[in-house]
């Protein structure tokens, strides 16, 4: 088993982390812009929102709801440094690393890509 499949069966035992699917909104929009812009976005969000070593409202930077990416991170536990250290163990008071960083956007948007049906 790969250390995403791995990843992904431990999220699944997580009451919290499995509720969270793409609704008809974010799938339009994922469908409207593709994959390489929601891949952008998703670098983007990572970059500003979440790689400094103290993101400004940790915690509570991640919308639940209106982007693709903004629900993937609550299912792959990358929402907020807390979540990173605990399931991901990216320790937080420290920026991330731009492999980390890749590590991260991976994660998201392979869980993207399983919820629009795709195979990477």
């Amino acid at each position: 088993m790969t250390a995403p499949d791995q990843l992904f069966e431990r999220l699944a035992r997580s009451k919290f982390r499995s509720r969270f699917r793409l609704g008809p909104k974010e799938r339009d929009y994922a469908n409207a812009k593709g994959r390489a812009v929601i891949l952008s976005h998703a670098r983007d969000f990572i970059s500003e929102r979440l790689a400094p070593a103290e993101p400004r409202n940790d915690g509570k930077q991640t919308p639940m709801r209106g982007h693709p990416v903004f629900v993937a991170q609550h299912a792959t536990a990358t929402c907020c440094r807390g979540c990173l250290a605990k399931w991901h163990g990216l320790a937080a008071g420290r920026a991330l690393s731009d492999e980390e960083q890749a590590q991260v956007v991976g994660v998201i948007l392979a869980w993207i890509d399983r919820q629009m049906g795709y195979r990477a």
